[in-house]
């Protein structure tokens, strides 16, 4: 995938993030809930995108 789709794509993510936390009423709780599920969703999807998905993917602790 290219860089700048990557970037945009980050842009994009975080620009709506933004309009939600600002302007959409809701509890704390459930704000902080919304942010660390798209920081996790978009982490995975950003390791997927440079290939490293599956070396996280396949890492084994024990024998």
């Amino acid at each position: 995938m290219p860089l700048l789709n990557i970037v945009v794509m980050l842009i994009l993510v975080g620009v709506a993030l933004y309009l939600i936390n600002r302007f959409i009423p809701m509890a704390s709780s459930i704000k902080s809930i919304l942010n660390i599920f798209v920081v996790v969703v978009v982490c995975v999807w950003l390791l997927q995108a440079v290939g490293l998905w599956g070396n996280v993917t396949s890492f084994r602790l024990a024998k």
